[in-house]
Protein backbone atom coordinates (compact mmCIF):
# COMPACT_ATOMS: atom_id res chain seq x y z
CA UNK A 1 0.00 0.00 0.00
CA UNK A 2 1.44 3.54 -0.81
CA UNK A 3 2.14 6.38 2.02
CA UNK A 4 -0.57 8.07 0.18
CA UNK A 5 -3.46 5.85 0.62
CA UNK A 6 -2.19 5.52 3.98
CA UNK A 7 -2.48 9.16 4.82
CA UNK A 8 -5.58 9.57 3.25
CA UNK A 9 -6.91 6.31 5.31
CA UNK A 10 -5.27 7.94 8.86
CA UNK A 11 -6.90 11.17 7.53
CA UNK A 12 -10.49 9.57 7.47
CA UNK A 13 -9.89 7.64 10.82
CA UNK A 14 -9.26 10.54 12.98
CA UNK A 15 -12.53 12.30 11.38
CA UNK A 16 -14.93 9.76 12.08
CA UNK A 17 -12.74 9.20 15.52
CA UNK A 18 -13.32 12.88 15.90
CA UNK A 19 -17.30 13.10 15.01
CA UNK A 20 -17.78 10.17 17.39
CA UNK A 21 -16.55 11.46 20.07
CA UNK A 22 -18.38 15.06 19.48
CA UNK A 23 -21.91 12.65 19.19
CA UNK A 24 -20.94 10.98 22.77
CA UNK A 25 -20.60 14.55 24.23
CA UNK A 26 -23.84 16.80 23.15
CA UNK A 27 -24.84 17.25 26.47
CA UNK A 28 -21.83 18.88 27.65
CA UNK A 29 -21.65 20.37 24.02
CA UNK A 30 -24.91 21.87 24.44
CA UNK A 31 -24.03 23.04 28.07
CA UNK A 32 -20.94 24.64 26.97
CA UNK A 33 -22.27 26.73 23.98
CA UNK A 34 -25.33 28.17 26.36
CA UNK A 35 -22.78 29.24 28.60
CA UNK A 36 -20.76 31.15 26.34
CA UNK A 37 -24.41 32.40 24.54
CA UNK A 38 -25.21 33.69 28.16
CA UNK A 39 -21.53 35.00 28.48
CA UNK A 40 -21.62 36.86 24.91
CA UNK A 41 -25.22 37.56 24.63
CA UNK A 42 -26.79 40.34 27.15
CA UNK A 43 -30.09 39.73 25.86
CA UNK A 44 -29.71 35.74 26.72
CA UNK A 45 -27.91 35.68 29.77
CA UNK A 46 -31.34 38.50 30.75
CA UNK A 47 -33.62 35.60 30.22
CA UNK A 48 -35.44 32.99 32.37
CA UNK A 49 -34.80 29.19 32.83
CA UNK A 50 -37.79 28.25 30.34
CA UNK A 51 -35.50 30.34 27.35
CA UNK A 52 -32.33 28.84 28.35
CA UNK A 53 -33.97 25.38 28.06
CA UNK A 54 -35.39 26.18 24.64
CA UNK A 55 -32.10 27.29 23.47
CA UNK A 56 -30.35 24.39 24.82
CA UNK A 57 -32.44 22.16 22.83
CA UNK A 58 -32.16 23.71 20.16
CA UNK A 59 -28.09 23.72 20.20
CA UNK A 60 -28.40 19.39 20.64
CA UNK A 61 -30.81 19.13 17.37
CA UNK A 62 -28.36 21.33 15.36
CA UNK A 63 -25.44 19.47 16.57
CA UNK A 64 -27.27 16.30 16.22
CA UNK A 65 -28.38 17.53 13.08
CA UNK A 66 -24.65 18.66 12.07
CA UNK A 67 -23.15 15.68 12.61
CA UNK A 68 -25.10 13.97 10.97
CA UNK A 69 -23.77 15.59 7.95
CA UNK A 70 -20.73 15.37 7.88
CA UNK A 71 -20.91 11.62 9.20
CA UNK A 72 -22.83 10.76 5.99
CA UNK A 73 -20.41 13.25 3.78
CA UNK A 74 -23.87 15.28 2.24
CA UNK A 75 -25.14 18.44 2.01
CA UNK A 76 -27.78 19.77 4.24
CA UNK A 77 -31.31 20.15 3.58
CA UNK A 78 -34.26 21.84 4.97
CA UNK A 79 -35.38 18.64 5.65
CA UNK A 80 -32.72 18.45 7.97
CA UNK A 81 -32.92 21.52 10.02
CA UNK A 82 -36.62 21.94 9.69
CA UNK A 83 -37.17 22.47 13.58
CA UNK A 84 -35.63 26.31 13.37
CA UNK A 85 -38.65 27.55 12.05
CA UNK A 86 -40.75 27.29 15.31
CA UNK A 87 -37.60 28.31 17.29
CA UNK A 88 -37.45 31.74 15.34
CA UNK A 89 -40.83 32.03 15.95
CA UNK A 90 -40.07 31.75 19.28
CA UNK A 91 -37.42 33.87 19.30
CA UNK A 92 -39.60 36.87 17.69
CA UNK A 93 -42.48 36.65 19.56
CA UNK A 94 -40.36 36.91 22.68
CA UNK A 95 -38.77 40.13 21.31
CA UNK A 96 -34.98 38.32 21.01
CA UNK A 97 -33.38 40.68 18.20
CA UNK A 98 -32.58 39.64 15.01
CA UNK A 99 -28.56 40.23 15.67
CA UNK A 100 -28.63 38.34 18.53
CA UNK A 101 -30.39 35.30 17.36
CA UNK A 102 -27.89 35.33 14.45
CA UNK A 103 -24.97 36.02 17.06
CA UNK A 104 -26.22 32.84 18.77
CA UNK A 105 -25.54 31.19 15.35
CA UNK A 106 -22.09 31.89 15.97
CA UNK A 107 -21.67 31.27 19.28
CA UNK A 108 -22.55 27.64 18.62
CA UNK A 109 -20.75 27.42 15.65
CA UNK A 110 -17.36 28.73 17.55
CA UNK A 111 -17.82 26.33 20.38
CA UNK A 112 -18.46 23.65 18.44
CA UNK A 113 -15.09 23.98 16.20
CA UNK A 114 -12.93 24.47 18.87
CA UNK A 115 -14.12 21.24 20.15
CA UNK A 116 -13.24 19.81 16.93
CA UNK A 117 -9.86 21.08 17.08
CA UNK A 118 -9.39 20.08 20.59
CA UNK A 119 -10.24 16.56 19.79
CA UNK A 120 -8.15 16.57 16.23
CA UNK A 121 -4.57 17.04 18.66
CA UNK A 122 -1.42 17.73 17.53
CA UNK A 123 -0.50 14.74 15.21
CA UNK A 124 -0.41 15.43 11.23
CA UNK A 125 -3.63 13.07 10.59
CA UNK A 126 -5.75 14.44 13.48
CA UNK A 127 -5.39 18.29 12.09
CA UNK A 128 -5.93 16.89 8.61
CA UNK A 129 -8.82 15.47 9.55
CA UNK A 130 -10.27 18.99 11.69
CA UNK A 131 -9.16 21.25 8.09
CA UNK A 132 -11.34 18.37 6.09
CA UNK A 133 -14.76 19.35 8.72
CA UNK A 134 -13.78 23.30 8.50
CA UNK A 135 -15.59 23.76 4.74
CA UNK A 136 -18.81 21.65 5.62
CA UNK A 137 -19.28 23.45 8.81
CA UNK A 138 -18.94 26.72 7.38
CA UNK A 139 -21.93 25.60 4.63
CA UNK A 140 -24.08 24.20 7.40
CA UNK A 141 -23.86 27.19 9.44
CA UNK A 142 -24.53 29.27 6.89
CA UNK A 143 -27.34 27.48 5.45
CA UNK A 144 -28.97 26.81 8.81
CA UNK A 145 -28.67 30.77 9.87
CA UNK A 146 -29.88 31.94 6.63
CA UNK A 147 -33.13 29.84 7.33
CA UNK A 148 -33.85 30.32 10.74
CA UNK A 149 -32.93 34.39 9.85
CA UNK A 150 -35.72 33.94 7.02
CA UNK A 151 -38.21 32.43 9.14
CA UNK A 152 -37.75 35.41 12.09
CA UNK A 153 -38.31 37.85 9.25
CA UNK A 154 -41.28 35.89 7.87
CA UNK A 155 -42.77 35.25 11.23
CA UNK A 156 -42.31 39.54 12.30
CA UNK A 157 -43.78 40.29 9.21
CA UNK A 158 -46.03 38.52 9.68
CA UNK A 159 -47.12 39.57 13.24
CA UNK A 160 -47.04 43.29 11.95
CA UNK A 161 -49.32 42.73 9.51
CA UNK A 162 -51.41 39.93 10.50
CA UNK A 163 -51.56 39.98 14.27
CA UNK A 164 -53.59 42.86 15.01
CA UNK A 165 -57.02 43.18 16.23
CA UNK A 166 -58.19 44.81 13.15
CA UNK A 167 -57.66 41.47 11.14
CA UNK A 168 -59.21 39.34 13.47
CA UNK A 169 -62.65 42.19 13.29
CA UNK A 170 -62.12 42.53 9.72
CA UNK A 171 -62.40 38.81 9.43
CA UNK A 172 -65.59 38.55 11.79
CA UNK A 173 -66.85 41.23 10.02
CA UNK A 174 -66.74 39.83 6.91
CA UNK A 175 -68.01 35.95 8.18
CA UNK A 176 -70.96 37.72 9.09
CA UNK A 177 -71.48 38.47 4.70
CA UNK A 178 -70.59 42.55 5.33
CA UNK A 179 -68.38 44.67 3.35
CA UNK A 180 -66.95 47.50 5.54
CA UNK A 181 -67.48 51.21 4.26
CA UNK A 182 -64.89 52.80 6.75
CA UNK A 183 -62.36 52.78 9.42
CA UNK A 184 -59.91 50.69 10.41
CA UNK A 185 -61.61 47.96 8.81
CA UNK A 186 -61.93 49.19 5.61
CA UNK A 187 -58.30 50.46 5.09
CA UNK A 188 -57.63 46.98 6.33
CA UNK A 189 -60.34 45.15 3.93
CA UNK A 190 -58.51 47.14 0.67
CA UNK A 191 -54.98 46.38 1.40
CA UNK A 192 -55.76 42.51 1.00
CA UNK A 193 -57.51 43.37 -1.67
CA UNK A 194 -60.78 43.40 -0.28
CA UNK A 195 -62.06 46.65 -1.84
CA UNK A 196 -65.64 48.31 -1.97
CA UNK A 197 -67.08 45.96 -5.39
CA UNK A 198 -69.70 44.13 -3.97
CA UNK A 199 -68.62 41.16 -6.45
CA UNK A 200 -65.15 41.25 -6.16
CA UNK A 201 -64.24 37.20 -6.66
CA UNK A 202 -62.59 35.36 -3.83
CA UNK A 203 -62.28 31.98 -2.12
CA UNK A 204 -62.40 30.82 1.52
CA UNK A 205 -60.01 28.55 2.98
CA UNK A 206 -60.46 26.78 6.05
CA UNK A 207 -57.20 25.20 7.05
CA UNK A 208 -56.77 22.37 10.85
CA UNK A 209 -53.64 20.89 12.08
CA UNK A 210 -53.62 17.12 11.92
CA UNK A 211 -51.97 14.26 13.71
CA UNK A 212 -51.59 12.61 16.86
CA UNK A 213 -52.20 15.25 20.08
CA UNK A 214 -48.99 14.88 20.74
CA UNK A 215 -47.66 16.20 17.51
CA UNK A 216 -49.66 19.59 18.55
CA UNK A 217 -50.03 19.90 21.62
CA UNK A 218 -46.97 18.93 23.64
CA UNK A 219 -45.17 21.32 25.50
CA UNK A 220 -46.35 25.06 25.62
CA UNK A 221 -47.81 26.92 22.30
CA UNK A 222 -46.77 23.62 20.69
CA UNK A 223 -50.06 23.62 18.45
CA UNK A 224 -50.65 27.76 18.19
CA UNK A 225 -46.53 27.76 16.46
CA UNK A 226 -47.93 25.23 14.26
CA UNK A 227 -51.05 27.50 13.09
CA UNK A 228 -49.36 30.63 13.29
CA UNK A 229 -46.50 29.17 11.20
CA UNK A 230 -49.23 28.01 8.91
CA UNK A 231 -51.13 30.93 8.88
CA UNK A 232 -48.08 33.07 7.69
CA UNK A 233 -47.39 30.55 4.75
CA UNK A 234 -50.77 30.96 3.53
CA UNK A 235 -50.88 34.94 3.72
CA UNK A 236 -48.37 34.48 1.39
CA UNK A 237 -50.25 33.03 -1.57
CA UNK A 238 -52.06 35.88 -2.36
CA UNK A 239 -51.51 36.87 -5.57
CA UNK A 240 -52.46 40.65 -7.38
CA UNK A 241 -50.33 42.13 -5.62
CA UNK A 242 -51.98 41.71 -2.32
CA UNK A 243 -51.32 39.97 0.69
CA UNK A 244 -53.96 37.25 1.55
CA UNK A 245 -56.31 37.98 4.71
CA UNK A 246 -55.04 34.95 7.09
CA UNK A 247 -56.32 34.59 10.44
CA UNK A 248 -55.75 32.13 13.18
CA UNK A 249 -59.30 31.87 14.46
CA UNK A 250 -59.33 29.39 17.63
CA UNK A 251 -58.23 25.92 16.34
CA UNK A 252 -58.72 26.69 12.61
CA UNK A 253 -56.81 29.29 10.09
CA UNK A 254 -59.24 31.15 7.58
CA UNK A 255 -57.95 32.94 4.67
CA UNK A 256 -59.62 34.91 2.03
CA UNK A 257 -57.67 34.96 -0.78
CA UNK A 258 -58.85 37.81 -3.54
CA UNK A 259 -58.74 36.61 -7.22
CA UNK A 260 -59.51 38.28 -10.39
CA UNK A 261 -61.01 36.98 -13.19
CA UNK A 262 -59.13 36.19 -16.55
CA UNK A 263 -55.79 35.11 -16.16
CA UNK A 264 -54.37 37.89 -17.97
CA UNK A 265 -55.90 40.33 -14.89
CA UNK A 266 -54.14 37.89 -11.83
CA UNK A 267 -54.41 34.98 -10.29
CA UNK A 268 -57.15 32.47 -10.70
CA UNK A 269 -58.87 29.64 -8.65
CA UNK A 270 -56.56 27.22 -10.40
CA UNK A 271 -53.29 29.06 -9.62
CA UNK A 272 -54.28 29.58 -6.21
CA UNK A 273 -54.87 25.75 -5.67
CA UNK A 274 -51.37 25.48 -7.09
CA UNK A 275 -50.01 27.66 -4.29
CA UNK A 276 -51.88 26.65 -1.30
CA UNK A 277 -50.82 22.75 -2.15
CA UNK A 278 -47.52 23.98 -2.35
CA UNK A 279 -47.52 24.98 1.26
CA UNK A 280 -48.96 22.24 2.53
CA UNK A 281 -46.26 20.19 1.35
CA UNK A 282 -43.68 22.55 2.18
CA UNK A 283 -45.43 22.87 5.60
CA UNK A 284 -45.01 18.96 5.75
CA UNK A 285 -41.72 18.71 5.37
CA UNK A 286 -41.13 20.66 8.54
CA UNK A 287 -43.66 18.73 10.18
CA UNK A 288 -46.79 20.43 10.25
CA UNK A 289 -49.16 18.70 8.57
CA UNK A 290 -52.45 19.93 7.59
CA UNK A 291 -56.20 19.67 6.50
CA UNK A 292 -56.82 22.43 4.02
CA UNK A 293 -60.36 23.22 2.40
CA UNK A 294 -61.21 25.37 -0.51
CA UNK A 295 -64.61 26.78 -1.33
CA UNK A 296 -65.95 27.67 -4.64
CA UNK A 297 -65.57 31.00 -5.84
CA UNK A 298 -67.32 33.40 -3.90
CA UNK A 299 -68.64 37.13 -5.64
CA UNK A 300 -68.25 39.60 -2.74
CA UNK A 301 -68.68 40.20 0.58
CA UNK A 302 -72.48 38.76 0.53
CA UNK A 303 -71.29 35.14 -0.10
CA UNK A 304 -68.73 35.05 2.06
CA UNK A 305 -70.28 33.07 5.23
CA UNK A 306 -71.62 30.58 2.34
CA UNK A 307 -68.24 30.22 1.03
CA UNK A 308 -66.86 29.41 4.74
CA UNK A 309 -69.39 26.82 5.29
CA UNK A 310 -68.41 25.21 1.83
CA UNK A 311 -64.97 25.38 2.84
CA UNK A 312 -65.79 23.56 6.50
CA UNK A 313 -67.89 20.81 4.83
CA UNK A 314 -65.08 19.92 1.89
CA UNK A 315 -62.77 19.46 5.02
CA UNK A 316 -64.60 15.81 5.50
CA UNK A 317 -62.86 14.75 1.70
CA UNK A 318 -59.25 15.29 3.08
CA UNK A 319 -58.13 12.08 3.86
CA UNK A 320 -56.56 11.31 7.31
CA UNK A 321 -53.28 12.03 6.59
CA UNK A 322 -53.79 15.33 5.39
CA UNK A 323 -53.65 17.48 1.74
CA UNK A 324 -56.36 19.84 0.09
CA UNK A 325 -60.24 19.33 -0.69
CA UNK A 326 -60.53 22.01 -3.43
CA UNK A 327 -63.79 22.46 -4.64
CA UNK A 328 -62.39 24.52 -7.68
CA UNK A 329 -60.80 21.34 -8.60
CA UNK A 330 -63.68 18.86 -8.90
CA UNK A 331 -66.63 18.61 -11.13
CA UNK A 332 -70.36 18.57 -9.78
CA UNK A 333 -70.26 15.04 -10.80
CA UNK A 334 -67.26 13.85 -8.68
CA UNK A 335 -69.20 16.33 -5.60
CA UNK A 336 -72.39 14.60 -6.12
CA UNK A 337 -70.63 11.12 -5.51
CA UNK A 338 -68.19 11.76 -2.57
CA UNK A 339 -71.29 13.13 -1.00
CA UNK A 340 -73.38 9.93 -1.83
CA UNK A 341 -74.10 7.74 1.29
CA UNK A 342 -74.51 3.87 1.85
CA UNK A 343 -77.98 3.45 0.04
CA UNK A 344 -76.27 5.18 -3.42
CA UNK A 345 -73.66 2.68 -3.59
CA UNK A 346 -76.19 0.10 -2.73
CA UNK A 347 -78.84 0.33 -5.25
CA UNK A 348 -75.55 -0.30 -7.73
CA UNK A 349 -75.93 -3.06 -9.74
CA UNK A 350 -73.74 -5.44 -8.23
CA UNK A 351 -72.45 -7.00 -11.61
CA UNK A 352 -71.40 -3.56 -12.13
CA UNK A 353 -69.64 -3.69 -8.65
CA UNK A 354 -68.01 -6.66 -8.91
CA UNK A 355 -66.80 -5.72 -12.26
CA UNK A 356 -65.13 -2.61 -10.97
CA UNK A 357 -63.29 -4.83 -8.22
CA UNK A 358 -62.05 -6.85 -10.72
CA UNK A 359 -60.87 -4.64 -12.64
CA UNK A 360 -59.31 -2.60 -10.29
CA UNK A 361 -57.17 -5.92 -9.12
CA UNK A 362 -56.23 -6.38 -12.79
CA UNK A 363 -54.78 -2.73 -13.29
CA UNK A 364 -58.15 -1.07 -14.17
CA UNK A 365 -58.09 -1.37 -17.69
CA UNK A 366 -61.98 -1.98 -18.65
CA UNK A 367 -62.56 1.02 -16.16
CA UNK A 368 -60.21 3.28 -18.13
CA UNK A 369 -62.00 2.20 -21.49
CA UNK A 370 -65.58 3.44 -20.10
CA UNK A 371 -63.79 6.80 -18.60
CA UNK A 372 -62.24 7.28 -22.34
CA UNK A 373 -65.15 6.51 -24.17
CA UNK A 374 -66.91 8.87 -22.15
CA UNK A 375 -63.95 11.66 -22.64
CA UNK A 376 -64.51 10.79 -26.09
CA UNK A 377 -68.02 11.63 -26.75
CA UNK A 378 -68.98 7.91 -27.84
CA UNK A 379 -66.52 8.57 -30.32
CA UNK A 380 -64.91 4.24 -30.48
CA UNK A 381 -61.55 5.62 -32.48
CA UNK A 382 -60.84 8.57 -30.54
CA UNK A 383 -60.95 6.46 -27.28
CA UNK A 384 -58.82 3.83 -28.25
CA UNK A 385 -56.29 7.02 -29.55
CA UNK A 386 -56.54 8.52 -26.08
CA UNK A 387 -56.24 4.82 -24.75
CA UNK A 388 -53.30 3.66 -27.20
CA UNK A 389 -54.81 0.55 -28.54
CA UNK A 390 -56.32 -0.89 -31.29
CA UNK A 391 -59.88 0.20 -32.12
CA UNK A 392 -60.39 -3.38 -32.07
CA UNK A 393 -58.91 -3.67 -28.47
CA UNK A 394 -61.09 -1.33 -27.34
CA UNK A 395 -64.06 -2.47 -28.93
CA UNK A 396 -63.56 -6.24 -27.66
CA UNK A 397 -63.16 -4.30 -24.16
CA UNK A 398 -66.62 -2.65 -24.64
CA UNK A 399 -67.44 -6.05 -25.52
CA UNK A 400 -66.36 -7.14 -21.95
CA UNK A 401 -68.18 -4.89 -20.02
CA UNK A 402 -71.17 -5.36 -21.65
CA UNK A 403 -71.37 -9.02 -20.93
CA UNK A 404 -70.74 -8.94 -17.60
CA UNK A 405 -72.43 -6.00 -16.63
CA UNK A 406 -75.47 -6.13 -19.16
CA UNK A 407 -74.87 -2.38 -19.83
CA UNK A 408 -73.90 -1.01 -23.25
CA UNK A 409 -71.37 1.77 -23.10
CA UNK A 410 -73.18 3.32 -26.08
CA UNK A 411 -76.68 3.85 -24.57
CA UNK A 412 -75.98 7.38 -22.58
CA UNK A 413 -78.33 6.00 -19.69
CA UNK A 414 -76.05 2.85 -19.19
CA UNK A 415 -72.92 4.99 -19.53
CA UNK A 416 -73.69 7.19 -16.92
CA UNK A 417 -74.90 4.67 -14.23
CA UNK A 418 -71.52 3.00 -15.00
CA UNK A 419 -69.34 6.70 -14.90
CA UNK A 420 -71.33 6.40 -11.70
CA UNK A 421 -70.50 3.19 -10.10
CA UNK A 422 -67.18 3.84 -10.56
CA UNK A 423 -67.22 7.06 -9.05
CA UNK A 424 -68.91 5.75 -6.03
CA UNK A 425 -66.01 3.12 -5.69
CA UNK A 426 -63.23 5.61 -5.97
CA UNK A 427 -61.83 5.26 -2.23
CA UNK A 428 -60.28 8.85 -2.22
CA UNK A 429 -60.07 11.36 -5.42
CA UNK A 430 -57.61 13.32 -5.80
CA UNK A 431 -59.23 16.73 -4.97
CA UNK A 432 -55.96 18.93 -5.11
CA UNK A 433 -55.53 17.69 -8.50
CA UNK A 434 -56.56 17.26 -12.24
CA UNK A 435 -60.30 16.06 -12.75
CA UNK A 436 -60.70 12.62 -14.48
CA UNK A 437 -64.14 13.79 -15.57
Amino acid sequence: MSTGSSTVEAVRAQRTRILSELLGDLQGLADAAVATMREEIPAYAARGPDFQADVRDQVIKHYRAKLAVLLEERTVTFEDISFTRRAAMRRARAGVALADYINAFRVGQQVFWESVVERAGPAFAGREAALTLAAPLMRYCDFASTHAANAYMEFQQYAAAEAVRESRDLLETLLAGVMPTRGRELAAAQSHGLGPDARTPLLVVIAMLIGSPAAVTTGPDQGADARHAACAAIARTGGNGTRTLSVVRQSEIVAIPVLRPGSELGTGPGELCDRLQAVLESLAGEGIRLAMGVSTVAAGAAQIPQAYQEARAVLDFVPEEGGLAALPRITPFQYLALKADDTARNLVDPRITSLLAEDRARGGVLTATIRAFAAADLNLRAAAEQLQIHPNTAQYRMRRIQERTGRSLRSINDLVELLVAIALQDSQPVLGGPTNG
